[in-house]
């Protein structure tokens, strides 16, 4: 373990020779000693902590070494056969002003109309559209009145319209903007005034549209034949709470609650009926789910960096090495590596773990200490993990549904974390419960190849996407 090129390691250990050999030292000079030095290597232990050997996120680790770019001999910018995004003439603009030659200023002549040189300009127009609904009233010679209906959903002197609630939605639930900011757009691009509490109300009858999507994305999670699980804390009105994730590539549920373990899992209606292959960072309470389960091995690759950069572990960097190297064949050959090579890897590994049990052996049990856990290093217990889970560590060689890591579900869960750091918390459950459900639907829309706006606009219009509505 070294800081800035000095050794602590060595260091400490030169110090505790000193303190065995110094027989004039009091036991009580010795045992304040002992807590300095471990509270040295806990600091440093933690100072060497970083995004590649942690669950540290790179947001927050500035001091990253970034790897180089691959060197090519490819000139810089896009290449042959991009498919660019830059602007392409439209035959039907909104739009067409006609720019008429000053015939003055020709040289003497006759002249004929020949055609028109074009350039379009793309711009944008943010404004506001009152429509105003006249129904009109008629009456008969007995003096009774009948009045046209208005259209359905027009039930108000006074309303937002279906676009201002969809875009309201999208710039909270999607991007993420906080209330007041998407106020002081409305009131200045649009001239529309809006308060917090109408953005809330827009959010809630949305939440209410999508009774149906959440009985359906828990169904189809549950027949899923692989899915991801994740979880994160979550602030709700300044209490610690947790949001749960179950997504696969086609599928997204989030769940706020109070609990973190199996009572979460229980509640959020999937997992109790999934007998898929579940991938999970091994949080243990996902292993009381009846189910093939697979491990993340990024979670293990870093753990197994810093057993070797801090531990000193040999077996940890070669068995990092061979992970790495498992997963490059595995994408290689398609998905699933043949049964020689699945052999082969397998026999690999445990000799790696025996090389563990070697350099890392168990603790021995204290002669005071007569019942209970000993207590093990960090790189004792995922030694022994890593021994005990080899199956689902492996997994993803043999079968191509089974992933190399737990990406995706964090990937999707990502965006929780975004939102906790701009608006801070959520108010109430009820604000979480929302947040949760309408952003299952758009990360799902997503995944399905539908835009957020789309999605939004058809649920205003009391309307669901295809896919659900045809059972996806």
């Amino acid at each position: 373990m070294k800081i800035e090129n000095f050794d602590i390691e060595t260091t400490i250990k030169k110090a505790q020779n000193l303190v065995n050999k110094d027989k004039e030292m009091s036991e009580a000079t010795k045992s304040v000693i002992e807590i300095l030095i471990l509270i040295i290597k806990l600091f440093a232990n933690r100072i060497n902590l970083n995004s590649r050997n942690s669950s540290k996120p790179p947001s927050i680790d500035p001091n990253r070494t970034k790897k180089p770019k691959n060197k090519t001999h490819k000139k810089a910018g896009g290449q042959k056969g991009h498919v660019g995004v830059t602007l392409k003439k439209i035959n039907n603009p909104d739009r067409v002003k006609i720019i008429k030659i000053d015939q003055a200023r020709l040289p003497n002549g006759k002249y004929r109309h020949v055609g028109y040189d074009l350039r379009q300009v793309f711009d944008i127009d943010i404004s506001r559209v009152v429509t105003e609904y006249r129904a009109q009233i008629l009456e008969n010679a007995k003096g009774k009145r009948f009045i046209a209906p208005f259209p359905k959903g027009v039930t108000k002197a006074v309303q937002y319209g279906k676009g201002v609630k969809a875009h309201a939605v999208y710039m909270s639930q999607f991007q993420l903007i906080p209330y007041d900011r998407i106020r002081d757009y409305f009131s200045d691009q649009v001239h529309i005034p809006l308060s917090a509490g109408s953005i809330f109300n827009f959010n809630k009858e949305a939440f209410g549209f999508l009774t149906d999507f959440e009985v359906q994305v828990k169904d189809h999670l549950a027949k899923a034949e692989f899915a991801h699980a994740d979880e994160t804390g979550i602030n709700i009105g300044g209490t610690r709470h947790w949001l749960h994730c179950v997504s696969n590539d086609r599928w997204t549920l989030y769940h706020s609650h109070k609990k973190r373990g199996i009572d979460a899992m229980n509640d959020m209606g999937i997992l109790p009926r999934f007998n898929g292959i579940l991938c999970h960072d091994h949080w243990k309470p996902y292993y009381r789910i009846d189910c093939t389960h697979a491990l993340c091995n990024a979670h293990h690759l870093r753990e197994l960096t810093r057993a070797w950069e801090q531990d000193g572990q040999l077996w940890a960097q070669k068995l990092k090495s061979l992970l790495e190297k498992i997963n490059s064949e595995v994408n290689e050959a398609g998905g699933v590596l043949n049964a020689q090579k699945s052999k082969k890897y397998r026999l690999k590994y445990k000799r790696l773990i025996k090389q563990g049990e070697w350099e890392c052996p168990e603790p021995t049990r204290p002669e005071k200490v007569k019942r209970g856990r000993i207590k093990k290093s960090k790189s004792r217990n995922l030694l022994e993990r890593l021994r005990n889970y080899q199956e689902d560590t492996l997994r993803f060689m043999n079968n191509e549904l089974v992933s190399f890591s737990n990406n995706l579900g964090e990937n999707d869960i990502r965006m929780t974390k975004v939102q906790q750091k701009i608006s801070g918390c959520f108010r109430s459950m009820e604000g979480s419960q929302i947040f949760c459900l309408i952003r299952s639907f758009l990360s799902t829309c997503r995944k399905q190849g539908i835009r957020a706006t789309y999605a939004l606009d058809l649920l205003f219009s009391g309307k669901l996407p295809n896919f659900l509505e045809t059972g996806g």
